[in-house]
């Protein structure tokens, strides 16, 4: 449900807030305080750093992916990609590639309060929506200075990266409450499925299952992704999620149009944890909302704990 004025004033728990600024000053990772494994009861919104990523040949391996909480596979113009890595728990010393954002990207951000996002820029004709959207922006011209570099051995514009630290992000502990995501045991029921593939007209996602690693092994555009430091991309859990992908009113240098993902609504999802799939389905009834998940039979569907990846496939 959308949150209250009274959600957005509760007072966190001071444990919370001093385990945050350790964190943040270390790196290191928070844990939920829920008993369960979820975040707690009114930890609060907010409190992530979402930062768009470059995501073609020329841009891999990217920096920093492997410590995102959640990643969002999104279709950019030409049928190509672009991930958004949302960071709550840990922020690594490095991101990127650092690309530029989408008018997606501002309905996506709104389940948070008030997120800080850092983008390499934008449509002129977005900049403006940006300007009046709820989100920090800290794009290279307005964050601090230090903040981005340009390194990778790579040409332009491949080769932009920042310093999350630098930013000034305030990750929270039970930020992702928000989201709307589950996480507990494994459910009943599913069906048994070592791999999954998800095509965009120009992009291809493949996750494998490994059973003695508990995670996806991902593959993109047939090759096994990895961090530029040679760790493989494994989530625990992947949502392959069947949204709407319609033109938009933007467009790039190229003249190519901007596709809008419509991530408020509901629909049809698969969900991917433990080597098993399930049928689901999703629900998002505004762009405050997070997104919740349940099973055929009405039931919420727990996510696996650790990294989530959320892919949004064309219904």
């Amino acid at each position: 449900m959308r949150r209250s004025m009274a959600g957005r004033t509760r007072t966190r728990a001071g444990a919370a807030v001093a385990i945050t600024v350790a964190a943040l000053a270390s790196g290191c990772t928070i844990e939920p305080s829920g008993a369960d494994g979820n975040p707690p009861a009114g930890a609060g919104r907010g409190g992530v750093l979402a930062v768009k990523i470059d995501n073609v040949g020329p841009a891999r391996p990217q920096t920093g992916l492997d410590a995102a909480d959640v990643v969002y596979v999104e279709q950019v113009e030409a049928g190509l990609s672009r991930l958004m890595a949302v960071f709550a728990s840990r922020l690594p010393p490095a991101v990127g590639p650092v690309r530029s954002a989408r008018e997606t990207d501002l309905e996506l951000l709104r389940q948070f309060d008030r997120p800080a996002l850092a983008f390499s820029g934008a449509q002129s004709k977005l900049l403006p929506l940006i300007a009046g959207a709820p989100v920090r922006a800290l794009p290279p011209g307005k964050a601090p200075g230090g903040a981005y570099y340009r390194g990778g051995g790579r040409a332009a514009p491949h080769n932009l990266f920042v310093r999350p630290a630098a930013l000034g992000a305030d990750p929270r502990a039970g930020a992702l409450a928000s989201t709307g995501f589950r996480f507990g045991p494994r459910p009943a029921g599913g069906t048994p499925q070592a791999r999954r593939t998800v095509d965009f007209p120009a992009a291809r996602f493949t996750f494998d299952w490994v059973e003695y690693e508990g995670r996806w092994r991902v593959t993109m555009d047939g090759r096994r992704a990895r961090t530029s430091d040679g760790r493989e991309l494994g989530p625990s859990t992947v949502v392959v999620q069947y949204v709407k992908v319609r033109p938009s009113r933007f467009h790039d240098r190229a003249g190519s149009v901007s596709p809008f993902t419509e991530t408020v609504g509901e629909g049809s999802a698969s969900v991917l944890r433990d080597g098993r799939a399930y049928k689901a389905r999703w629900k998002r009834p505004s762009a405050g909302d997070g997104t919740g998940f349940t099973t055929s039979d009405g039931r919420p569907l727990a996510f696996a704990k650790g990294q989530v990846w959320v892919v949004y496939a064309k219904a």
